[in-house]
């Protein structure tokens, strides 16, 4: 039979003592997070025209792979959300699309999803204006992971380089933002607090010693002196 082992009582108390201080650092730091996150936002806009931004009317409309060669800077305009349905995946700490050019050609691409412009009320139909773009030459056959998942549905035409369309923009949403501090806020607390409440507890003859002092050990008995006398 399968032995059960169940966590002694001191340990559920002192788990459940430190999950309710956490839910206290959890308000406490989502207070915070409140502040910073409206500075993060202005950190992370990105003026039209800018690598990044909202591509205007000046912006040269690419075609071709030829066509971003020849630019330093373009957008191209996508039908419906064909821009996000060829396939994706994360490239170092970038999460790219396989974008298809107008001439059907593919690269890869990472995309501020902020300076998008729709044409017409449906987000899947009417054309999709991206964000300002530029090439960055990378090698991307040096990560065979992002090619099996970014090539999944069919294989990108080059793969020395992907397009920026994110620049310093690409802010992540409030939940996202705030869930990976809260969740170190959390497992701190709850780290610090459990051996402090249980310490506690020891001193005040609450719960077990994990580890006793010196002054609680048994002391060894002495020996008796006529066992030291020669005979």
């Amino acid at each position: 039979m399968r032995r059960v082992h169940i966590l002694r009582f001191d340990l559920w108390l002192c788990l459940a003592l430190s999950f309710l201080v956490s839910l206290g650092t959890e308000k406490l730091a989502n207070w915070v997070l409140d502040q910073t996150y409206v500075s993060y936002v202005e950190s992370h806009e990105v003026a039209d025209g800018d690598i990044g931004g909202i591509a205007g009317d000046a912006v040269f409309r690419a075609q071709s792979i030829d066509d971003l060669l020849a630019h330093d800077t373009f957008t191209v305009v996508s039908p419906g959300i064909e821009y996000m349905n060829r396939g994706a995946g994360y490239y170092g700490n970038w999460y790219m699309y396989a974008l298809t050019l107008p001439s059907g050609e593919r690269v890869a691409a990472v995309i501020n999803f902020d300076s998008l412009v729709k044409s017409g009320d449906d987000f899947y139909s009417g054309d999709t204006t991206l964000p300002v773009g530029r090439i960055v030459y990378e090698d991307l056959e040096s990560s065979e992971n992002f090619l099996s998942q970014i090539e999944h549905g069919a294989p990108l035409d080059r793969h020395d380089f992907y397009i920026d369309m994110i620049g310093t923009g690409g802010k992540l949403s409030e939940e996202d933002y705030r869930e990976l501090p809260i969740l170190l806020v959390q497992l701190g607390t709850i780290f610090i607090c459990f051996p402090i409440f249980h310490a506690i507890g020891s001193r005040l003859g609450i719960f077990p010693y994990f580890f006793p002092p010196r002054d609680k050990k048994p002391k060894k008995k002495k020996k008796q002196a006529d066992e030291m006398e020669w005979e």
